[in-house]
């Protein structure tokens, strides 16, 4: 069975669905599943699809040609809408690499999510600005890399040489990296780079307490819940895309550490969350904003 995701963005307009669908029907897929929404403000049409095929024999060379025609009809057939973008994406399983500081229940959770099938992806390896994660990451024998961080520009050089050499390796290209609590600030270059690949996991409902030490933030401040938001990296500090955020509530009993404590949970969940939805291709980006399917 051969399986496509398609991701259709565009200036909403009549007969869109039904030239899509038709499209589709004439190059021999049945769609199984359709989710559709419209932006009422920007006059935007979202659309996800998974389509499937009966064809045999599968392999490389077929999919890529089945890829390439699929996403050259729905350009011509399209091709009289405006502010048209056309994803055609082969469900396999993502090629990801994790980047980590000191903490361990983010980067432990996705470990054994993975390690369990919880989601679709191969963690190619882990890199890390610290030592003290490698025996966690090695039980599940996932390669583990130290990248010093006395200087940025040298540090994010060898990031990006660990990231060539895996890829090289495993003859892939990187999917998506995730910043499971690596408490770095990435330049420009490295966050334009990887444009809507990089996911990060912030300890606050942004944006609320962006930066540093945001649990001290929220207890100066008294509040009442605490969050956790994940969220695509670009150039402006923790203001790139946001996916998924969640919350807790809390009161005048908790300290810094209980929140920090009690935030840990949130954190690894909706990182996990994000992620799953991520490597299922049902989010879409649009300026600064998302649709999540």
């Amino acid at each position: 069975m051969l399986e496509f995701i398609l991701k259709i963005q565009a200036k909403d307009s009549k007969g869109l669905v039904s030239t899509i669908s038709t499209t589709i029907a004439n190059k021999g897929y049945n769609i199984v599943k359709n989710d559709e929404f419209v932006d009422p403000l920007k006059q935007r049409f979202f659309m996800r699809l998974k389509i499937q095929k009966e064809m045999k024999p599968l392999n490389t060379e077929i999919k890529e040609q089945e890829e390439r025609s699929l996403k050259t009809a729905l350009f011509k057939a399209l091709e009289n809408f405006n502010e048209l973008l056309i994803e055609v994406i082969l469900t396999h399983k993502k090629n990801i690499i994790l980047l980590a500081t000191k903490e361990s229940h983010c980067l432990g959770d996705l470990l054994l999510r993975v390690y369990g099938g919880e989601l679709n992806a191969q963690i190619l390896g882990v890199i890390s600005n610290h030592e003290v994660l490698r025996p966690l990451v090695e039980k599940f024998d996932i390669p583990y890399f130290y990248a010093p961080c006395i200087d940025q520009i040298l540090h994010e050089k060898e990031v990006l040489a660990t990231i060539k050499d895996l890829e090289l390796k495993h003859k892939v290209s990187t999917d998506l990296l995730v910043l499971a609590k690596y408490m770095r600030i990435l330049s420009h270059d490295f966050t334009k780079r990887y444009e809507n690949q990089i996911l990060n996991i912030h300890h606050s409902f942004l944006p609320a307490f962006i930066g540093a030490n945001p649990y001290q933030q929220a207890f100066e401040r008294g509040v009442k819940v605490i969050g956790a938001t994940a969220h695509f990296v670009n150039e402006s500090l923790d203001a790139g895309p946001i996916i998924l955020q969640d919350t807790l509530p809390i009161n005048h009993n908790y300290s810094v550490e209980k929140m920090r404590l009690a935030g840990k949970d949130i954190e690894k969940l909706v990182l996990a969350r994000a992620l799953k939805l991520v490597l299922e291709d049902r989010v879409f980006v649009h300026e600064n904003k998302t649709v999540v399917f």
